[in-house]
């Protein structure tokens, strides 16, 4: 009941904040009270025409690699820090991804901290520098972050690569496949998660 209240103010701040313009929001989907949740930056083109979170190419990776922590995606709570999908047209003429503005990460962060707190997981997952910086106020790169745990007002962090990272650069595989390793041993080392 509370993240439906929660998508009804984040309706709302986009309705003042972008009163032009008619986005198609993305909401976090997943237990309400999952033990892991993953941030993402914002939606891309199939998770617009969907509605839903990683389901494009990136999400389909990032299903793979679930596989290897011994949960699945359906005990995880899956968001993304910017609710719409940031777009541009490209020199070809075609509307493609960017990267969300710092603007529009200031506008959604409120609500993405309410819903962290609401679901309140034992580790947010950070995938990608928009939500490592948003959330951890980090000024190194996921590069320099990833898969070492962070600890901040009391809660896990734990920063990975972005999956759609591996679509452009595949020598990430291995990096990303090290670092859902090392996720797998802390879920199994969390108490929380053996409950």
């Amino acid at each position: 009941m509370r993240l439906e209240k929660l998508k009804d103010e984040i309706r709302a701040m986009v309705k003042e904040v972008y009163p032009d313009r008619e986005w198609v929001l993305v909401f976090g989907e997943g237990p309400a009270q999952a033990r892991l949740m993953l941030v993402g930056e914002a939606p891309g083109e199939q998770e617009a025409m969907l509605g839903r979170p990683f389901v494009g190419k990136a999400g389909k990776l990032l299903d793979a690699f679930i596989a290897g922590t011994g949960l699945t995606r359906g005990e995880m709570y899956v968001t993304n820090t910017v609710k719409f999908r940031p777009s541009r047209i490209s020199k070809a003429g075609r509307v493609v991804n960017r990267t969300p503005t710092q603007e529009e990460i200031a506008a959604f962060l409120p609500f993405l901290k309410k819903e962290i707190a609401q679901v309140d997981p034992a580790c947010v997952v950070t995938l990608g520098n928009v939500p490592l910086r948003a959330l951890l106020g980090e000024k190194e790169t996921i590069g320099q972050a990833h898969g070492q745990l962070r600890r901040q007002e009391d809660r896990l962090y734990f920063p990975m690569y972005h999956p759609a990272s591996m679509i452009y650069n595949p020598g990430l595989k291995a990096i990303f496949a090290q670092d859902m390793e090392k996720l797998g041993q802390l879920i199994k080392n969390i108490p929380i998660f053996n409950e």
